[in-house]
């Protein structure tokens, strides 16, 4: 593990897959941890795709391409391809670390490398991702991670969560793939004004994230704190999942910003692009709310 500090912040992060393990500040936990092996997906980086890919399949400038099913149960390839393999520190700091990793493998006929920053100050965590293409194809990719933010000290049901989204994706039950055309937010799937986590499960992917000085913003705030998920303009999407069953809290609340839907290698929709020889950067954060 890497730990990387900035007065009372504290960060952990897992070389194998790059994800973040913890973020806390003066001893206060603003993203749920985990002993040994992170579980449903937590802290996850997802390059070059995020959340599912139906059948695995999609293609590049008119070839079929078939990634490796990750999603056995429902037949999908999930979540890119980078989160299980060992990512090398690549510059480190006191309260900052880089690390970066090829990108490639059967089905991704262009190879990416990929890096990502963490770095801690004194208004929170900042994650930087860069992706660039080592290939000589242009070549489509998204790019999401998973962390479980949680409102300081509160428990999830006492937790409010608002949402920079305007629409939200419909999806198949059984396959988690998209079923149509992105709707707008109303009723239940509306966080647009802070809703109460009580009673309230989801596992969705929402859109239309709209920035509020230059920057999308969901928040979560309860009696025991509050965190802000920022993004740049680019994480136009984030999958909302609130599991019952996470090792050690019960109730918890995945918010993943992504840059892209699920399935978008085969829908197209807010895809990023890459020349050969190019590069894309992107960054996300927590700040610590009173």
């Amino acid at each position: 593990m890497v730990e990387i500090a900035h007065g009372a912040a504290r960060a952990v992060i897992a070389p194998n897959g790059a994800g973040l393990k913890s973020f806390e500040v003066g001893g206060v936990p603003y993203v749920e941890t985990y002993d040994d092996e992170p579980p449903m997906g937590c802290g996850a980086v997802l390059v070059p795709w995020p959340n599912r890919t139906a059948g695995g399949r999609w293609t590049h400038a008119g070839e079929p391409q078939q990634l490796e099913i990750t999603e056995p149960a429902r037949g999908n390839a999930i979540h890119g391809l980078v989160r299980r393999v060992a990512w090398a520190v690549a510059e480190r700091s006191e309260a900052s670390v880089t690390l970066e990793v090829p990108v490639s493998g059967p089905g991704w006929p262009v190879e990416l490398r990929t890096a990502i920053t963490y770095a801690v100050d004194g208004d929170g965590l900042t994650v930087t991702h860069v992706v660039h293409n080592v290939g000589t194809a242009r070549t489509p990719f998204g790019v999401g991670t998973h962390p479980y933010p949680r409102a300081g000290t509160s428990e999830t049901d006492e937790t409010s969560l608002s949402l920079a989204a305007t629409t939200v994706l419909p999806l198949d039950t059984a396959t988690m793939i998209p079923s149509g055309p992105a709707v707008p937010v109303e009723g239940d799937t509306d966080f647009q004004v802070a809703r109460l986590l009580e009673g309230v499960h989801l596992d969705m992917p929402f859109g239309g994230c709209e920035p509020v000085d230059g920057l999308v913003r969901h928040v979560l705030r309860g009696p025991g704190g509050g965190v802000e998920l920022w993004a740049d303009p680019d994480f136009k999407w984030v999958q909302v999942y609130t599991p019952a069953t996470f090792p050690g809290r019960g109730r918890a609340v995945a918010v993943e910003p992504m840059t892209c839907p699920p399935d978008a290698l085969n829908s197209g929709v807010d895809l990023l692009w890459l020349e050969p020889g190019g590069t894309w950067s992107g960054r996300w954060g927590l700040r610590p709310l009173a």
